[in-house]
């Protein structure tokens, strides 16, 4: 079978039976388009592809200097692919055993609350596409949603009158979080002003581009990176970073741990606690500073 083939009746799979978003079946077949590309031409059907064309993979990987989670997602990816092939009867060879790298511990990147203002001052407000991205940018710091959380949110997902966001988060888990008023603001003036006019406004995706196509990750990713350019921020960012900052500048202002837990769809008290890592950091760091100075 033909790769494209392939590739298409596994999005199928990946939609109908599995129930994925098409948002997460976006995120696999861009995985799948990087993995091809290692190999030029060499793969054009099912009956090109061998085992050991994931390790190849993960070693490539490994060797571009890849972070750790992005190199266990596209190999999970990957041999997920694969996984399917064999199911289909398209593809027999045994799949190798490769053990993933192992997770760092590290600390977030967070900005301080004067970078956060400069990047969500970032967009340009007189074109529709800025007007989109202030929403973006300021809902997801409003609210600490994972980047997939905040492309993948639906129109009937936000209730202005209460302040309200209903979130499906990782594992199809449901929770509902605070968004305030600033940002509630910026929302609604992208939904009046700027979808109504776009010609996807019957989509049910609430963020698009200006096809009326929902944003993919590596768009809104590129996107960040230009606003922290232009914000003059030149630490390396990402969307996640607006989730960071939310959840150390909540805990810096004495909110609880418990509920800070709550609104980032934490399962673990443990994921969230590495925040105060960063506060206490924070802290001692501006604490060092006077020190010196006096």
């Amino acid at each position: 079978m033909e790769i494209r083939d392939a590739v298409e009746n596994y999005k199928q799979y990946l939609l109908a039976e599995k129930g994925l978003s098409p948002l997460t079946v976006l995120d696999y077949e861009e995985d799948l388009k990087l993995f091809f590309a290692t190999f030029g031409d060499m793969k054009t059907t099912t009956d090109d592809l061998l085992g050991s064309d994931l390790t190849d993979f993960f070693i490539k990987q490994s060797s571009e200097g890849r972070q750790t989670t992005t190199i266990i997602r596209r190999l999970s990816s990957t041999r997920n692919f694969f996984l399917f092939l064999q199911r289909e009867g398209l593809f027999k060879e045994k799949l190798p055993t490769i053990e993933p790298p192992k997770k760092a511990a590290y600390l977030p990147s967070c900005l301080s609350v004067e970078q956060v203002e400069d990047l969500l001052n970032a967009p340009d407000m007189e074109k529709d596409d800025g007007i989109r991205d202030r929403a973006m940018l300021e809902v997801m710091y409003a609210s600490g949603l994972r980047v997939s959380e905040l492309l993948s949110l639906t129109r009937g997902k936000v209730n202005f009158e209460k302040g309200i966001i209903t979130v499906t988060g990782k594992g199809n888990k449901m929770r509902r979080v605070p968004v305030g008023d600033f940002a509630l603001e910026y929302l609604d003036q992208y939904i009046h002003d700027v979808r109504s006019r776009n010609p996807g406004k019957s989509n049910k995706f609430l963020f698009l581009n200006r096809y009326g196509k929902p944003l993919s990750r590596q768009f809104f990713f590129l996107r960040v990176k230009e606003y922290a350019v232009k914000a003059g921020i030149e630490q390396s960012i990402s969307p996640h970073t607006l989730r960071h900052s939310f959840a150390t500048h909540l805990l810096e202002n004495g909110a609880e741990l418990r509920a800070v837990q709550e609104m980032l769809g934490h399962v673990n008290i443990a994921t969230t606690q590495i925040y105060t890592h960063i506060s206490t950091k924070r802290i001692l760091s501006a604490y060092d500073l006077y020190s010196k100075r006096k």
